[in-house]
């Protein structure tokens, strides 16, 4: 079968139990694209695979999401598994990838990915009754997915659930404003800890004059003109949030809006003609009578 999940295990550090070195786990497109469901197969091999090794693992993530019972089992696997899980948001985490992406001890994301959380979704068909119930099993399910975002953001179930009607996509900076993720993942030191990176120190301009360094010491501090010290610009990046449900209710909006507009000119300057106008009219209808 073809498998959605691929696991590396990285090398041992010398003397060290191989079972206890860390592992990678990669999760790449759909999930669960053959089967799950009903299915006694899939998960037992992915928990079989997962309890291979002992040492902590990173999950890299980047899948549209997939199938809700899929991304629920390995959610719990992780969540429940002894050793630290990082989770790593490389691409894309939406849909059901999200609630899997909740089960990390810590949870980083690539400065150009994206997270998208949105309601469950099924077919059905049938009567009344067969409808109904499968409207309650959605309402069941997005409960369950709930669970998982409050246990990671903190953020109110009502917030949330806001957030899933509205078909909301995060890029880094908002995926970490709301605490869906905690930090955005940044390039890596590229200097030895032993060995700090030497710096040059500054000469200064050789055309420029130089000071006698005790002229300097002599000179008077700047005067207190009592003015606050001026700080430094806020380069704080604010994240990026959009709700396709906004969206297209922003532009139904302006839509109508436009319309109206258009409507009240039109009637303004049919109310503006003027008498000799109106009496030609008249005239005219008169002559044809």
């Amino acid at each position: 079968m073809n498998k959605f999940w691929k696991w590396v295990r990285n090398k041992a550090p010398d003397g060290s139990d191989p079972d206890l070195a860390e592992r990678t786990l990669f999760l790449n497109g759909t999930i669960a694209s053959e089967s799950w469901f009903d299915d006694d197969v899939t998960p037992a091999l992915f928990k079989s695979d997962l309890d291979s090794g002992k040492g902590p693992i990173t999950v890299w993530i980047n899948s549209p999401g997939g199938d809700v019972w899929a991304a629920a089992q390995i959610y719990n696997m992780l969540l429940s598994y002894g050793e630290k899980v990082t989770v790593k948001i490389d691409g894309l985490a939406a849909s059901a990838a999200s609630v899997i992406a909740m089960a990390g001890d810590e949870v980083l994301v690539s400065p150009v990915s994206m997270l998208m959380i949105h309601n469950p979704s099924t077919m059905a068909m049938g009567d009344k009754d067969d409808l109904t119930q499968a409207i309650s099993m959605l309402d069941s399910v997005k409960d369950s997915i709930l669970n998982a975002y409050v246990k990671k953001t903190g953020l109110s179930k009502n917030k949330l659930s806001k957030l899933m009607d509205d078909e909301t996509w995060m890029d880094a900076n908002k995926a970490v404003e709301l605490h869906f993720a905690d930090r955005v993942m940044e390039r890596p030191d590229l200097y030895h800890e032993d060995e700090p990176e030497k710096k040059v120190p500054d000469e200064g301009d050789p055309d420029e004059e130089k000071t006698d360094p005790e002229e300097s010491e002599k000179k008077e501090p700047e005067e207190d003109t009592g003015k606050p010290e001026k700080k430094d610009k806020d380069l704080t990046r604010t994240g990026f949030l959009y709700s396709s449900r906004q969206m297209a209710a922003a532009f139904t909006n302006k839509v109508k809006k436009h319309y109206t507009v258009s409507n009240a000119v039109t009637n303004k300057a049919e109310e503006g003609r003027s008498v000799d106008a109106l009496m030609d009219r008249l005239n005219l209808l008169h002559t044809m009578m």
